[in-house]
């Protein structure tokens, strides 16, 4: 298991941004896809985006063309920029860590999440 500790979260207004990042325990962190996913009250958890251990992104269709995924394998670092923020991404934010490549293949890792609020 790989612990992620997550920060950046915070109150902001529509239309605002913030950064998110997520710092993860391990010394092969290029070998994880590395994916930031949501739970707003009352509703499931679903992904945001996420980036492969080659650099290839993915993201849900609401944060298309707002959000961005990026990741720095020195730092074991991986990052959201959120910008043009709508009330609805309101939601606490989790970091997840899947094994792509041994000898992690397989596994999954998620952190505490960090809390945005986006005020009307």
């Amino acid at each position: 298991q790989v612990q992620l500790v997550e920060s950046g979260g915070g109150l902001v207004q529509a239309g605002g941004s913030l950064r998110l990042s997520c710092v993860a325990s391990t010394t092969i962190f290029s070998r994880y896809t590395m994916g930031w996913y949501r739970q707003a009250p009352g509703k499931q958890r679903e992904p945001v985006a996420t980036v492969t251990s080659g650099d290839n992104t993915n993201y849900t269709d609401s944060v298309k063309g707002r959000f961005t995924i990026s990741r720095d394998n020195a730092k074991n670092t991986v990052f959201l920029q959120m910008n043009g923020l709508r009330p609805e991404d309101t939601a606490v934010y989790y970091c997840n860590a899947q094994g792509s490549i041994w000898p992690v293949a397989g596994s999954n890792s998620w952190g505490k999440g960090t809390l945005v609020t986006v005020s009307s």
